[in-house]
């Protein structure tokens, strides 16, 4: 898929908590196409210690408004700086990078594909396009989103938009208490999973899939910089050796992941 390197400029920013912020960016051209799953470099302007640039998740494009939403966790010098925009400035992003998630067929003997989206944290992030992609090709999509409490819960009202939201808090302040492994959702079938949070998060969600035989992809979110394949900041062993999470990653199928 072509990259382009695009000046785009911030169109609102929404504070989601007192640490995520999700941007709203738009251009004056049509932006390009982009699939669930991938990820944009963006520069940080102002920032005196931040030269690389920054990893973001496509969380959300709204090809009607002409707009690219990514949700950001602050949390070093160049994240404060990208949570600090206003509408009206600019940001420079080189677009769209990486795989996507892999979209099941949306009939099987008739009957739609129920698949399973996993998230925690800011890795709820890119579970938001593709619940909406799932959808729109005729998939039924069902989120389950985790947090330490209900404070950490972020965009719920965007993902009942496009499916059954189901959630879990470690210290019961909202949905089931405990961690995403232990919702009693787990109980239904489903035909697909994907999963996007901590590591040790996903690791459970594969643990599960692979002891109901359910295909499961994975979002990895290893330390990445250049975006390209160059640097070898993101390398994950797998079954096909080492591979740079942010060139053939960054959604894996977990039978390609080294994970016990």
């Amino acid at each position: 898929m072509k990259k382009y390197i695009v000046d785009l400029s911030v169109r609102a920013v929404e504070h989601l908590s007192a640490k995520h912020v999700l941007i709203r960016l738009t251009s004056e051209q049509r932006l390009p196409e982009m699939q669930a799953g991938q990820f944009v470099e963006v520069r940080v302007d102002g920032a005196e210690n931040t030269f690389l640039r920054r990893p973001i998740s496509i969380n959300f494009v709204d090809r009607d408004a002409n707009e690219l939403w990514l949700m950001v966790a602050m949390v070093g010098e160049g994240t404060r700086r990208l949570g600090s925009l206003r509408p009206g400035d600019t940001l420079n992003g080189v677009l769209p990078l990486g795989n996507g998630w892999t979209l099941p067929a949306a009939d099987v003997e008739g009957r739609k594909r129920r698949v399973l989206l996993v998230g925690g944290g800011v890795g709820v992030a890119p579970l938001l396009y593709l619940g909406a992609t799932l959808r729109d090709r005729g998939g039924e999509p069902t989120f389950l989103l985790g947090g330490r409490s209900a404070k950490d819960l972020l965009e719920l009202e965007y993902f009942k938009r496009y499916g059954r939201v189901c959630v879990t808090t470690e210290d019961g302040t909202a949905g089931e208490r405990g961690f995403v492994t232990n919702h009693s959702v787990l109980e239904e079938p489903f035909d697909h999973i994907a999963t996007c949070g901590p590591t040790p998060m996903m690791k459970a969600v594969a643990r599960y899939a692979r002891q109901k035989g359910i295909d499961c992809e994975a979002s990895l979110e290893n330390m990445m910089a250049c975006g390209l394949g160059a640097c070898l900041c993101c390398v994950e062993k797998t079954t096909e050796g080492n591979l740079c999470v942010c060139k053939e990653g960054p959604v894996f199928n977990i039978k390609r992941l080294l994970w016990k």
